[in-house]
């Protein structure tokens, strides 16, 4: 027995859906280049050495920005923020996947198939290894490649 179609889906947007959306997106647009043209026209236009000088948080920069070391924290950023995407579209096709059927199951298990290449790729060219251990094995390779 196959659930009847909701009466929502049925119904197609009229013309004054659409105009009430253009309307609405014309004055966002609208306000958008207002405040900006106000902020340009009004905004001080002085230009002095001091204030072409970087700034961060009170301190000026003494030393080059470029990090000479590890940076672990920002792989384990990155990982999470790919794994909790890949949570987010699993989740998402588990709250329908009555309504998807085998066709989405095969689509969510291509999907985790890819992340999974992905994660043996990542893998295999270094990319977990952050450790002491990894690091002085890295020295080690490297001044014997010398």
């Amino acid at each position: 027995m196959t659930p009847a179609p909701s009466p929502l889906l049925a119904v197609s947007p009229d013309f004054e859906s659409y105009l009430a959306l253009v309307i609405y997106i014309g004055i966002a647009i609208f306000v958008i280049a207002v405040l900006l043209l106000l902020s340009w026209g009004l905004g001080q236009k002085t230009r002095s050495r001091q204030k072409q000088e970087p700034y961060e948080s009170g301190i000026y920069p003494l030393d080059n920005a470029r990090i000479k070391g590890p940076v672990p924290f920002y792989l384990v950023a990155i990982f999470f923020v790919i794994f909790d995407v890949e949570v987010i579209f699993v989740a998402s096709w588990a709250v329908a996947s009555d309504r998807l059927g085998w066709p989405g199951f095969a689509h969510v298990c291509f999907f985790i198939f890819i992340l999974f290449l992905g994660l043996v790729h990542v893998w295999k060219t270094g990319g977990l290894d952050w450790g002491p251990r990894a690091q002085r094995e890295k020295l080690r390779t490297e001044r014997s490649d010398m």
